[in-house]
């Protein structure tokens, strides 16, 4: 995988470069903004960790918002000094996916990296749908041909992550640890349940069991 880091700081753009160079990921780091954000526009890249503070007439915050007005989906680290409820607010806002604040041990940074990497690909809109079934990631809604589906939150949930992940097969180790809390104690008759339960809400169709694999949600015949 290749991650580019936009980062002024010679020693520590040249830590987080070795650092993850050791993790076997191909590593490009440019210090100024718009070369980053040049490079951050091609598209060629699994993730990108941004610095709030940049020479240059954009900062951190400004490239971020131009790859997601651009529609790119790639994974956004905010690597930053600035530490306030409102910075952090700001970062998440303009289109970041995780904020790690300065200075930070280099087994977190990895550690954000891989959680980042494990994401499903982000999906730029709103809305998700599947058939009959819509579902708004901001204001948490599920419809079926526009009327609303009550779903407890663990359910709301894994409906999110298996239609972000639409046509692909998911484990239910996968389910287990991107909808249940590290410290949540979850059997895989647990996951099963839940299933059944949406099931039940959404209709016949949506959800498959690929049997020895795991679920997958799809367009109802």
């Amino acid at each position: 995988m290749k991650i580019l880091v936009v980062e002024d700081d010679p020693k520590i753009a040249a830590a987080i470069r070795e650092t993850l160079e050791r993790e076997t990921y191909a590593v490009d780091v440019m210090s100024g903004s718009e070369e980053g954000l040049a490079c951050a526009l091609a598209g060629e890249y699994d993730l990108v960790i941004l610095d709030r503070l940049l020479p240059g007439r954009l900062d951190g915050a400004d490239i971020c918002r131009e790859m997601r007005t651009a529609g790119l989906p790639t994974p956004i680290l905010m690597a930053t000094a600035r530490d306030s409820i409102e910075d952090r607010v700001e970062g998440l806002n303009v289109g970041a996916d995780d904020y790690l604040v300065k200075p930070f041990a280099l087994a977190e940074l990895k550690a954000r990296v891989r959680a980042l990497l494990r994401r499903p690909p982000r999906d730029i809109g709103t809305l998700l749908r599947t058939g009959r079934i819509s579902l708004d990631t901001l204001t948490k809604d599920v419809t079926r041909d526009g009327q609303p589906i009550s779903l407890t939150l663990t359910e709301y949930r894994l409906l999110e992550y298996l239609m972000r992940s639409a046509g692909q097969v998911l484990s239910r180790q996968q389910l287990i640890d991107h909808v249940w809390d590290f410290d949540a104690d979850v059997v895989y008759n647990t996951v099963d349940s839940y299933v059944s339960s949406l099931r039940h809400k959404l209709g016949s169709g949506y959800i498959v069991t690929v049997r020895g694999h795991g679920y997958r949600i799809e367009q109802p015949l």
